[in-house]
């Protein structure tokens, strides 16, 4: 009986949608950006880090508020993870979640990271929080449109198999290319000094508004049920990549800012 119980259960997951299982960015995403923004630390921000996470990565802890998701003491955390927007419609001017969006989860972690009365076990928490929500922001997904859940709705078949707009995006064209994580943060663009400069002094704003023209952009490209392969891999996997890079440099800029002085801003 056992046996039967245990094939069964194969069986489900098996078959059982796979966008119910879907993370942001997935694991080697998240890991990625985590890689290159731990990179970029300045050795004052690197050790406070280090102190915080106990030696951890941030590579490492970029994946806990995924992981923390099956535990109902942060359901609460939920809709910190996205921010929906209708096409037209900025943020500043959006209907706001009470409960919180991706843009204020951002500012509260940072508050409570610069809050010397706040303890060490609640910071890093809050970091761990904060090196997902960045990653987050800059899926493109994630700045969707309230209709359709941010593209969960929009059914997709990718390479034969099911799967779903913002899936796509968080998980699949990533998993196609088949690298680990260490691999692909190794193949990013390369940018010049400048152009990392330009990059690492944007605002949340501008991180939530570049998510939102291109989450325009592939809406209008990816019909609903569309059959997507090379193609659609081929034309937007460099948009993918560009993302990991700057949510990587710019989780780095804002971590220099809050733990050295010398690169507040």
């Amino acid at each position: 009986m056992n046996r039967l119980i245990f094939s069964f259960i194969i069986l489900f997951l098996a078959t059982f949608p796979q966008q119910i299982f879907a993370e942001d960015w997935g694991k080697t995403g998240h890991r990625v950006i985590g890689k290159v923004a731990q990179e970029h630390l300045t050795p004052k921000t690197a050790d406070a880090v280090d102190a915080l996470l106990d030696g951890m990565s941030l590579a490492f802890v970029s994946t806990y508020a995924d992981e923390i998701r099956s535990d109902s003491r942060y359901d609460h955390l939920a809709p910190w993870h996205y921010v929906n927007m209708n096409k037209n419609v900025r943020y500043p001017e959006a209907e706001k979640n009470p409960k919180g969006d991706i843009v204020t989860a951002i500012d509260y972690c940072i508050e409570v990271l610069k809050d010397p009365k706040k303890s060490k076990p609640d910071k890093a928490f809050h970091l761990k929080l904060l090196v997902h929500f960045i990653g987050d922001i800059h899926q493109p997904m994630h700045v969707g449109r309230k209709a359709d859940r941010g593209g969960n709705d929009i059914e997709l078949t990718w390479f034969g198999k099911p799967t779903n707009l913002h899936r796509l995006w968080d998980t699949d064209l990533i998993e196609h290319y088949n690298m680990s994580y260490t691999e692909l943060a190794a193949h990013l663009p390369k940018l010049t000094t400048k152009e990392k400069e330009n990059c690492m002094t944007t605002t949340r704003l501008d991180w939530a508004h570049e998510s939102q023209d291109l989450a325009n952009k592939i809406y209008a490209n990816t019909p609903i049920n569309a059959d997507l392969g090379y193609v659609y891999h081929y034309q937007y996997f460099k948009t993918v990549r560009i993302r990991l890079l700057e949510a990587g440099l710019r989780l780095a800029a804002t971590l220099n800012a809050i733990f050295d002085s010398a690169n507040a801003r």
